[in-house]
């Protein structure tokens, strides 16, 4: 049913018509006050509508980094670059200081073991101890082993179909058809393998990309099945831009626009505080990014490769994360 939720009159200031923020402000704002209320899988409960779309344009050197609270930018590059290496395995992110998946493997050892170990004691085991992240820091084949390494099988006989050593390079494939042919409308990358949802710590929320090519520029799409709007499209927006920006200097493109859709895009019902701080905000300013150098392969791209300035933030807003 519909929510009767409203937000206090003194949060309407637009001084920024024209900056690309207000596309994602309007939404929460109509999520909070008309979206549907739900309960769902964490048992936190939802605000939700279906079907929305978020376009930012890449041209020059801009970047879509959220100015109504601090984005994170380098923790959301290293977990783009981590999807790249095919890696399912949280110690390198955490050895890292990026504990954006930790949530997932904790959640399940403490209800495996019974021991109520800290987040933090938890990564430090995690990145100190081999042995124990092989056992409790896998999350299953997500986003990055089905980007690089979607598996294949063939036969062995006798009715038999065993998994070949190497999978299928989706990354590597869209690299050389928008080289070979940019005019396909086949350049996709895609997440959402049904035969091994199950496996998985969590199935894929941004699971399908598609690039398009045009007048030498590159675009980006995301569609996404489920985003929570509060936390995770921050994240979620700048990977798709970052991954054009990349895919685009690899092809000698130009980048074009980065076009965001979500199917159930939702607000927690514990993120009022966020919300509401968000909605008193009002977005000035852009960020841009240079990437330093133009490496060999998609594959080798490092974090020192991008720098980002002229983004000024306001302060970091803090929500918790529903597993």
């Amino acid at each position: 049913m519909a929510s009767t939720a409203s937000l206090p009159d003194s949060i309407a200031a637009r001084p920024e018509p024209g900056h690309w923020e207000w596309q994602y402000l309007d939404l929460m704002r109509r999520i909070w006050e008309q979206g549907d209320e739900r309960m769902d899988r964490t048992g936190v409960g939802t605000r939700a509508v279906f079907g929305a779309q978020i376009r930012f344009d890449l041209s020059g050197w801009a970047m879509p980094l959220l100015t109504t609270k601090r984005v994170y930018w380098k923790s959301a590059t290293r977990e783009l670059l981590w999807f790249l290496t095919g890696e399912t395995n949280i110690r390198s992110l955490c050895a890292q200081g990026v504990e954006i998946w930790t949530d997932w493997p904790l959640d399940r050892y403490r209800s495996e073991t019974g021991d109520e170990i800290s987040r933090a004691d938890f990564s430090k085991r995690i990145v100190g101890d081999e042995g124990f992240a092989l056992r409790w820091g896998d999350l299953g084949p997500v986003y990055g082993k089905q980007w690089v390494d979607w598996p294949v099988y063939e036969e062995a006989g006798e009715g038999l179909y065993r998994q070949r050593e190497k999978g299928v390079n989706q990354v590597a494939q869209v690299v050389e058809s928008l080289k070979a042919n940019p005019g396909s409308r086949r350049h996709i990358i895609e997440g959402w393998n049904v035969a091994e949802l199950d496996a998985m710590a969590l199935p894929p929320c941004h699971k399908s990309y598609q690039f398009y090519v045009a007048n030498g520029r590159l675009s980006g799409a995301l569609y996404q099945r489920s985003c929570d709007l509060g936390l995770g499209f921050a994240f979620n927006i700048w990977s798709l831009a970052l991954l054009t920006r990349m895919l685009a200097q690899q092809c000698g493109l130009e980048p074009g626009e980065a076009v965001w859709m979500g199917a159930d895009v939702h607000l927690y019902l514990n993120h009022a505080p966020l919300v509401e701080e968000q909605l008193s905000r009002s977005p000035s300013g852009e960020a841009n990014l240079v990437i330093s150098r133009r490496p060999d392969s998609i594959f080798d791209y490092r974090i020192e490769d991008f720098e980002v300035s002229d983004y000024a933030p306001q302060k970091h807003i803090p929500a918790p994360v529903a597993v």
